[in-house]
């Protein structure tokens, strides 16, 4: 009887502490959302962009319509890049030619933001950390960065 009794308290208190640690992990999320948030709305007005965003919090700003096919997320797709940090550390850059891969196996923000151009289109990403490598670091990007990329959108697959 007192086994079920210790087992059954036991199991409460792991559910009290998953759901603590869900929660904070909900609100750390919350929070990192609106630094990011306040991070991008400062570089577009520092640099006087005239950017649009989307409800997951990505900004782009389109400077080149492009007159071409539009991609959808499960395309693939040709883009010149440049990606580097809001301090303007450059982290990677294609050649010039660019590079094609598909819009499935890149970062969230890419999978969101390259549709919103048309083939020959160019323009600007600034995408929040959830939509790039969050609270996780990769390579020379440091965990819960906005990462910001000049995009130049050569072909549609």
């Amino acid at each position: 009887m007192k086994h079920k009794i210790i087992t059954g308290i036991i199991s409460v208190f792991i559910i009290a502490l998953v759901s603590l640690i869900i929660s904070c992990k909900k609100k750390k999320a919350k929070d990192q959302a609106k630094t990011d948030n306040d991070i991008i709305t400062k570089y577009i007005a520092d640099n006087k962009l005239n950017a649009q965003s989307t409800s997951d919090g990505l900004y782009y700003v389109i400077t080149t319509q492009g007159t071409g096919a539009q991609p959808n997320a499960s395309s693939n797709v040709t883009v010149n890049y440049k990606g580097y940090l809001t301090n303007g550390t450059v982290f990677d850059q294609s050649a010039s030619t660019g590079l094609s891969f598909g819009l499935t196996s890149v970062i969230k923000g890419w999978q969101e933001g390259i549709p919103l151009f048309k083939k020959g289109g160019k323009g600007i990403l600034l995408i929040p950390s959830a939509l790039g490598y969050g609270d996780q670091a990769s390579g020379s990007i440091p965990a819960n960065s906005v990462l910001i990329f000049d995009i130049t959108l050569i072909n549609v697959q």
